[in-house]
């Protein structure tokens, strides 16, 4: 009778299948959700030592990655690290911080022992991150004069002892695709605005810079040199024009994940045209995104509009990441549908992949 019971089993597994195959959608969340579920912003900039950013996110439920970044538009960078370091005292279980180096001096012999001492000095002192921003690539030149790429084997001994101290690197590379383009052909009005105001940052006005491509190369080839590194892309590793070549970029580098900080209107731009491609883009990568969204306060900013701005801005891309409705986003000139992502998906992007891409 032996045949009868693997009979029966088989169609009570046959069953249990039919079942499962036939259950309901997970219920993606709605707005009325958004509080209550755990974030955590993996890009912000807190230059400031006031509670209102902080205030901020605990009204709204998030933990933050307070970033210092080598930008000379933000305070010097030891006021950066006090910063920081003040609002992660002030709430430890929300604040975490990533440091950064400067690249005065690069070349000299006492350039990389000093940048290797201070990162002991951070990671000590909690550091779960180190920023290195676009004035590598960009800006930043050797003694003969000659572009600083990421790729230089200078950088490496750095990269290195951040792996070896089991902390992640920030890479934010280049700058949207569109700076590479004419005026006409940009995306999104933010940035043709930015651009046509900032005629030295057009890279389209400047062939004498390293183009676009050359950007991604240094970068990709670094990524591939320290494969035991967490690597995190910032603005979505600098491809946010095109969701198939994040993924590209996802699948060659296992140890790198992107955040999305300052390019959600990139993707919503690609939905608006194949929402279905974007949708599936976050399902199949869901383990290697991260939420984020470049807010900054600075010394001086008014800062009852920044706490309106902050959380305009996550409210806003709540919509559009976990819900189905739609709303009107202005750079675009488009009313932009959500993508409602189920909540194991939305669970990840905004809290659990942070936690790993940072070991916190």
């Amino acid at each position: 009778m032996a045949w009868i019971s693997r009979l029966l089993l088989a169609g009570a597994l046959f069953l249990v299948a039919a079942c499962a195959s036939s259950a309901p959608p997970e219920k993606p969340y709605s707005m009325e959700d958004f509080a209550n579920v755990r974030k955590l912003d993996a890009h912000v900039h807190m230059n400031v030592t006031t509670p209102e950013f902080l205030e901020q996110a605990r009204a709204d439920g998030f933990e933050l990655m307070a970033i210092n970044v080598d930008y000379p538009d933000f305070p010097q960078l030891a006021d950066q690290r006090a910063a920081a370091l003040a609002q992660v005292k002030a709430d430890a279980p929300r604040v975490h911080w990533a440091t950064t180096f400067s690249m005065h001096d690069f070349g000299k012999p006492e350039w990389a022992s000093g940048v290797l001492a201070q990162l002991d000095q951070d990671a000590k002192q909690g550091a779960k991150a180190v920023k290195i921003w676009k004035n590598v690539g960009m800006a930043e030149k050797d003694a003969a004069g000659k572009l600083i790429m990421l790729d230089d084997p200078a950088i490496s001994p750095v990269a290195e002892h951040i792996a070896k101290l089991g902390i992640t690197l920030i890479g934010h590379q280049g700058e949207p695709h569109n700076c590479w383009l004419p005026l006409d052909q940009m995306t999104t009005d933010n940035d043709r605005e930015y651009f046509r105001n900032h005629p030295q940052y057009h890279m389209y006005l400047h062939p004498e810079m390293p183009g676009y491509e050359d950007q991604i190369r240094a970068r990709d080839n670094f990524v591939a040199a320290h494969p035991q590194l967490r690597f995190v892309g910032a603005h979505l590793g600098s491809l946010e024009y095109d969701v198939a070549r994040i993924a590209a970029f996802l699948d060659r580098y296992p140890n790198a994940s992107v955040d999305m900080a300052a390019r959600m209107s990139q993707v919503q731009y690609q939905s608006v045209r194949d929402l279905a491609k974007v949708r599936n883009f976050f399902i199949k990568y869901q383990d290697r995104l991260l939420y984020g969204t470049d807010l900054t306060m600075n010394p001086g900013d008014d800062a009852q509009e920044f706490k309106r701005s902050a959380h305009d801005v996550w409210t806003r891309d709540w919509r559009y990441l976990a819900t189905g409705e739609s709303q009107r986003v202005e750079i675009i000139d488009a009313d932009v549908r959500g993508l409602a992502l189920p909540r194991s998906v939305i669970d990840k992007i905004y809290y659990q992949n942070a936690r790993r891409a940072f070991a916190l």
